[in-house]
């Protein structure tokens, strides 16, 4: 096994060494802002090798990851906001401090109990300030993410339907809804109910126990399949999807959803 502390010191140093004068153009161009889309795409390509049960991939990918904070602190550095050593040390002191079952006296058998538990300890570390019980959902999350996060906050203090049925019959509502808006044509109250219709959605699929973010996620490549599948059937016919018809395409869409099940 590699020395980790030798490899990250050899990697804070190339990065170092990237950032500084007569080092590379791009990196050096780079800023927290500027750095964000990377960052974004770079942690759902570990999702993909995870999901993928790629391994080799994965660890290639979790090192393009590992970029992203060691870039960060280096420009954080350079203006003496912060660095590497600090962002370790802080996240240390917070695991360790939000961990007393582990690293104290206290007492937590489950899940459950472990995460109530970080909730408290990190109420008393914000303070007696009134803050909503949502403050703190990150706006830079997905949209279905951050949904189902928001719900499952309010779920904690009761604010929750009682089970599932309810919710699929506040998305026949939501729908009819959408359904009055396109009759009236109005473009602002359409965007609006399909909002509504969405976070209902997710609503439906947290009281599953489904993750909508994933959910979603696999009905698109589930999609995306499909279609490969009916443009390789198509071009064994010496035909291409554009060339076709509606009715052309279902049939075929059809015959793909027939072969995978």
């Amino acid at each position: 096994m590699t020395d980790i502390p030798d490899a990250l010191a050899r990697l804070r140093a190339v990065v170092h060494r990237l950032r500084a004068p007569g080092g590379c153009p791009w990196d050096r161009e780079q800023t927290h802002e500027t750095l964000i889309p990377h960052l974004l795409e770079e942690a759902y390509e570990v999702a993909e090798a995870i999901k993928n049960n790629d391994m080799p991939h994965l660890r290639e990918e979790l090192g393009d990851l590992l970029l992203q904070p060691v870039l960060h602190a280096e420009i954080a550095s350079e203006t003496g906001a912060f660095d590497l050593d600090a962002i370790a040390h802080e996240l240390t002191e917070k695991l360790i401090r939000r961990h007393p079952h582990v690293f104290g006296e206290a007492n937590a058998e489950t899940s459950d109990a472990v995460l109530k538990q970080w909730d408290a300890i990190k109420r008393d570390e914000k303070g007696t300030q009134k803050e909503s019980i949502l403050h703190g959902i990150s706006h830079g999350l997905p949209a279905l993410m951050r949904a189902q996060k928001l719900q499952k906050k309010a779920a904690k203090v009761g604010f929750d339907w009682p089970d599932a049925a309810p919710v699929l019959e506040k998305i026949r509502e939501e729908a009819a809804e959408i359904t009055h808006a396109m009759e009236a044509r109005n473009a602002a109250a359409i965007t609006e109910e399909v909002g509504d219709l969405l976070f209902t959605v997710v609503n439906l699929a947290r009281k599953l126990g489904v993750d909508s973010e994933s959910a979603l996620a696999a009905a698109s490549a589930k999609f995306e399949r499909r279609f490969g599948q009916v443009e390789e059937a198509l071009a064994t016919q010496g035909r291409a999807v554009q060339d076709c018809s509606l009715a052309e395409l279902d049939e075929v869409w059809d015959a793909v959803k027939v072969k995978e099940s």
